[in-house]
């Protein structure tokens, strides 16, 4: 399955030190062991189209093996203190899970 996390970030925090704590903090979330793979990034210089979202500041994309493993990453504690630490920062965070 598949866990994609968009991010808002609030104006004040779109910042160098913010921005590369938050980046950092999107680093650590990679390392926890039951993600079968993953990556981040920010909003894509794509073209313009009816159909792009780019209002986004920065996006989180995690592949679990089974739902099983994302349940238990939901539940892993540097998941929670990335959460903690970083709540602050957005403004907003949409979550779309993928079978």
């Amino acid at each position: 399955m598949e866990h994609h996390v968009y991010f808002w970030l609030k104006e004040e925090c779109k910042n160098d030190a913010d921005c590369a704590a938050f980046e950092q903090g999107l680093e650590e979330l990679l390392t926890i062991g039951n993600i079968a793979s993953g990556t981040w990034g920010k909003s894509a210089a794509t073209p313009e189209r009816p159909v792009t979202d780019k209002s986004f500041d920065y996006a989180l994309s995690l592949k679990f093996d089974n739902i099983e493993q994302h349940n238990l990453y939901q539940d892993h504690p540097e998941h929670h203190v990335f959460v903690d630490a970083f709540k602050n920062l957005w403004a907003d965070a949409k979550v779309f899970d993928v079978e």
